[in-house]
């Protein structure tokens, strides 16, 4: 995948290295979009990787004293989801991060990549644009400050230059009289890429909008507001028939192409329908009412981020040693550098309980736990293992007792041809870390990430009741 892999330690050394290697260097964070696009020849040419997990204090999320909101490059999709500030004050980026993949995507993903990556279906740059975004690209030579409307100039293409590292994400935090909304549609209710996403903000002044932003996702090449129908609501009320005429232009916004995800003509009427659902429920006051007090994070009683520093900054690039402990016990390897962290615990490690099923972060087979916190193997570089306290499922097991988890599985009949359960075991296992006594809503968010060929799910979301009943 790449020549050398360096677990970097500090800011500056990023920026010296990327202006030493320029083109052929890629930052990497969550790694579930790059690793992905390096095997796919999506991105060529990379030889470098340069790995800024193991930098303290990049995952903050800060209020200044001008009230705005400052998101570092290693904020993941789930420290929005879990922030009291980002869900009370920024609340449309909540709701995006939290429709995001699945726990495990959201616990490496970070919002600083999303931007990045500039997919005009990616969830999180429609609520930073509409709440007025700006990006802090800083280089060996200088820092610039770009608003996000004018970060993007196609598909996948941004103005940062190869030497430049994303910084710093901020924005205004919402005021008493701003409210704000996101909606998705996907092909279904999780991992799922949008087809159109929505997002919302309106400023009141009493019952009257007094200001507007929609912006719109996977409906153009890049995200894209919809003028006319901001300028329609200012000054109105947020009655039915303003909903309707408001919708209907934003719709008349919309440029979608047909593709495998949904026609044209069928993007732009979903636009319209899911401009009204936002406008209707910030109309009723309800535009927070699915969204979970207690999300699942499956961080169980892990804090993210505190594995920063563990690591040297000691560049991978042939025999150099990986030192990792893996359930428990200490492991060094001469090889692996160059691959997952799924390839280097079943090829190198045999450990072989952790299954490949897609490879691309689809169905969960390769959940393991990193630093404490669910993630899937096939989208980690192996090298972040140095350092790393990493659990398997061969590690569930205490001596020659069965996981709760485990021991349920069996009598619930929940393991059938077994290849997805490790999965879902140590996504199981996880949640009940984090929530001892789970509703089955909270079941379910649990194991969105984990995929069943088989048949339904009843007798694993069953066998997790059970398993939580065992543990009281």
């Amino acid at each position: 995948m790449w020549q050398k892999y360096i677990n970097a330690t500090e800011i500056d050394e990023v920026l010296n290295l990327l202006a030493e290697h320029g083109e052929r260097a890629r930052i990497v964070a969550g790694a579930t979009d790059l690793i992905l696009e390096i095997e796919r020849g999506i991105r060529t040419g990379v030889d470098v990787v340069i790995d800024i997990t193991r930098i303290p204090e990049l995952d903050q999320i800060v209020l200044d004293e001008d009230e705005n909101i400052h998101l570092g490059p290693m904020v993941t999709h789930n420290h929005c989801v879990a922030s009291k500030l980002v869900r009370e004050r920024a609340y449309p980026l909540a709701r995006a991060a939290w429709e995001v993949g699945a726990p495990q995507i959201r616990n490496r993903g970070t919002v600083a990549g999303n931007l990045i990556t500039a997919s005009p279906a990616n969830d999180t740059i429609s609520p930073l644009m509409a709440l007025d975004a700006k990006v802090t690209l800083r280089s060996a030579g200088g820092e610039r400050v770009v608003p996000l409307n004018e970060f993007y100039l196609g598909v996948r293409r941004n103005v940062m230059q190869p030497d430049e590292m994303l910084v710093d994400i901020r924005f205004p935090a919402l005021r008493n009289n701003q409210r704000g909304a996101f909606m998705k549609l996907g092909l279904r209710r999780s991992q799922a890429i949008s087809v159109v996403n929505v997002a919302v903000l309106l400023t009141f002044d009493g019952d009257t909008v007094s200001d507007a932003a929609i912006t719109l996702g996977a409906v153009a090449p890049t995200i894209i507001h919809a003028p006319e129908a901001e300028a329609y609501l200012k000054g109105r009320q947020l009655d039915g028939d303003t909903i309707e005429e408001a919708a209907r232009l934003t719709m008349e916004a919309s440029h979608p192409i047909d593709d495998i995800r949904g026609s044209a003509a069928y993007r732009r009427e979903m636009v319209r329908v899911m401009a009204a659902r936002g406008l209707g429920s910030i109309s009723r006051n309800d535009e927070q009412l699915e969204f979970p007090t207690e999300p699942v994070l499956l961080w169980g009683q892990a804090t993210p981020g505190d594995a920063a520093g563990r690591s040297d900054g000691r560049p991978f690039s042939g025999n150099e040693i990986i030192q990792t402990k893996i359930n428990g016990q200490d492991y060094t390897f001469t090889t692996g550098y160059d691959k997952t962290l799924l390839s280097l615990l079943r090829d190198d490690a045999r450990l072989i309980g952790t299954k490949e099923g897609c490879a691309e972060g689809e169905c969960g087979a390769c959940t393991v736990f990193l630093d404490g916190v669910a993630v899937m193997a096939c989208l980690v570089p192996a090298p972040r293992a140095h350092g790393a306290e990493i659990e398997t499922v061969e590690g569930l097991a205490e001596t020659e007792h069965l996981h709760p988890v485990q021991d349920a599985f069996i009598h619930e009949g929940a393991v059938q041809c077994g290849y997805c359960s490790p999965g879902f075991l140590m996504s199981a296992a996880k949640l009940l870390e984090e929530f001892p006594h789970p509703s089955r809503d909270e079941i379910k968010q649990a194991i969105t990430g984990n995929l069943c060929r088989c048949t339904g799910y009843y007798k694993i979301v069953t066998a997790i009741e059970k398993a939580s009943q065992m543990e009281a």
